[in-house]
């Protein structure tokens, strides 16, 4: 799987899957079995423990993967899996007002990032990763660098927030130097760019945009490092502030990611630009957004409102 690049995410439950798959079989080798048992398994997970269309799905991403790349088996069509089923579900999207009200109770770095995911439509992760460097104030946009699927794109940088946000860099600077007084000051550079540029790890630009408050030492290479923030942070954050603002929706926030793209396309805006500062592949995914222009039942005007 590194080999072939994949997110350590996708490892991660690549990994547990297929422990799962060995353990649901008494431990036996994945070698011994066959699509029947695959198929076994798949359908335990949609009729016993009923998880999502999602979620089986990667379980069988994971097991093919396992078979054809690692074992070399071919394993066949898998008949008789029952299928769990994929529901269509419309995205929270937050009116003007409320995420206003939702920003009002953020402060501090907190606000900054809050006002990133939802001025330039971030993923969590995406914000939580971004370098210094990524930040462009003349140009007033923010530069994803391997997003979701490993792709690179191009976002707006709201204009709010860039007196709040070079401030917060200056801050960013003054703790760097500190860091480096301290023997510090590394930061985890993406693939092997260390080896091809040495001095890029103790770089001001090359250091997370949204840093660790602790430094940690790593345990492979030996040196201190301050890697970024936890997305739990953000992530509690909104819904803290989300609460206290008297919102009775489920708030995260991929919610503010989902405004930003309604807002966008209630202002007028082209879809297929909106798709390239989500980064959709396929604009069938960014069309989920159009249900907000039709107000109420598509565009359905009660019969309770014609009443006299």
């Amino acid at each position: 799987m590194r080999r072939k690049h994949y997110s350590k995410r996708t490892e991660q439950a690549y990994r547990t899957w297929i422990r799962q798959y060995i353990f649901f079989h008494k431990k036996k080798h994945p070698a011994t079995l066959n699509g029947t048992h695959i198929t076994a398994f798949l359908n335990h997970l949609a009729t016993v423990r009923s998880v999502s269309a999602s979620t089986q799905s990667q379980a069988l991403n994971a097991l093919v993967f396992l078979y054809k790349q690692v074992l070399g088996i071919d394993i066949g069509d898998l008949q008789n899996m029952n299928k769990a089923r994929s529901p269509k579900r419309i995205p929270v999207v937050l009116s003007q007002s409320e995420v206003t009200s939702v920003l009002s109770h953020l402060t501090g770095t907190h606000w900054i990032m809050a006002m990133l995911l939802y001025g330039g439509g971030l993923r969590r992760d995406e914000c939580i990763k971004l370098r210094v460097k990524d930040i462009d104030f003349d140009y007033r946009c923010i530069n994803i660098i391997s997003g979701k699927g490993a792709k690179d794109r191009r976002t707006v940088l709201p204009t709010r927030v860039i007196d709040q946000l070079k401030q917060h860099i200056l801050r960013l600077r003054a703790l760097h130097k500190s860091d480096l007084e301290k023997g510090a000051g590394y930061t985890k550079l993406p693939n092997a760019l260390h080896r091809k540029y040495p001095n890029a790890e103790r770089a001001f630009g090359w250091q997370y945009l949204f840093p660790s408050a602790s430094l940690r030492v790593d345990p492979v290479y030996k040196v201190t490092r301050r890697w970024h923030c936890s997305g739990s942070t953000i992530q509690k954050a909104i819904k803290r502030a989300s609460s206290q603002a008297g919102i009775l929706k489920k708030v995260s926030c991929h919610t503010l990611r989902h405004s930003f793209a309604t807002h966008c396309l209630e202002a007028g805006q082209d879809i297929r630009t909106i798709q390239e500062l989500l980064g959709h592949t396929d604009v069938k995914t960014t069309m989920i957004y159009t249900h907000v222009l039709n107000k109420g039942g598509n565009g359905v005007v009660s019969p309770a409102d014609r009443l006299g």
